[in-house]
Order: structure tokens, then sequence, then C-alpha cells
């Protein structure tokens, strides 16, 4: 296998898994959203992590396909290694992502407590009377209001 021949696998590979990807995001997205994150994450990570084939030569493959190859077919040496490389993968990915989350949930705590508070607010205020125009009529000085339908202000003596 040529350079070019090998990067063109690769290509095609990359292509197909971005592929596989989406759709598994498309499966994924009726579920509850902490489950979901950390699927799409394993699925990310089977796909995308590739494992050395031939050390001499230090071409990679797939490490689900080596790994399935090698149990299927029963051939090589190959298997153990694809998935210690899968198994280390996934444990630096997921290190990330708790990373990730632990900055993430104050944050977004402190964003629903301040929409909640804001959502207080606006019932509070629509529960409340509105205040009255007039600086000195109203129920406030015991004087009635001026009617609605007069547009001119005149001082009261």
């Amino acid at each position: 296998m040529t350079e070019n021949d090998y990067l063109t696998a690769w290509g095609l590979y990359a292509f197909a898994a971005l592929g596989c990807l989406l759709v598994w995001f498309a499966m994924t997205r009726w579920m509850w959203r902490w489950l979901r994150e950390p699927l799409r994450l394993l699925m990310a990570v089977l796909l995308l992590s590739p494992t050395i084939v031939d050390p001499v030569k230090t071409q990679f493959a797939p490490a689900v396909a080596i790994t399935a190859l090698d149990l299927v077919l029963k051939v090589g040496n190959n298997a153990w290694r694809a998935i210690s490389d899968l198994v280390m993968y996934a444990m630096i990915a997921f290190g990330v992502y708790l990373v990730i989350v632990l900055i993430r949930w104050p944050i977004e705590r402190a964003a629903k407590a301040r929409r909640e508070q804001k959502a207080a607010a606006a019932t509070a205020a629509a529960a409340e009377p509105a205040e009255d125009d007039e600086p000195f009529g109203g129920e406030r000085y015991g004087r009635p209001a001026a009617p609605a339908s007069n547009l001119r202000v005149e001082p009261r003596l």
C-alpha cells in the first residue's frame, strides 16, 4: 500500500465515520441529556480512535476494525493492543468530559436561578395593581381621580 492509498483509505474512513456519528446523534436526540452526551462521546471514541498496526512502518488503523477483524478471523495479536487503545482513549475522553461537566454545572444552576428569579419578578409585577399616574388625585389623597377622557390637567385648589 502506497502512502497515497493509505491517506485515501483514511479519508474515506473518516468520511464514513462522521456519517455514522451524525446518524448516532440523530438516534440519540430524544434521550435525556445526561445519558445522551456520554453515549455520543463513547460512539465518537469507538469510531475515531486509531491503533498502530505495524510498528515498523508506523501505520495506523481504526481500533474497532482491528479488534473486530482479529476476533472474527482469529488472526494476529493486535486485538488486545486495539482494546487497550480504545480503553485509554475512552478514559481520557470521559475525564475531559467530566471536567467540562463540573465547570458547566454551577454555571447552568446560576442561570436557572436567574431565570426563575426573573420569572417570579415578572409574575409579581403582573399581579401588582398599576399605580395611579395622577400626582395629587386618586385614593392616596382622598380625592377622586380625573376622568380618563379629560386630556387637560388643571391644578386643584
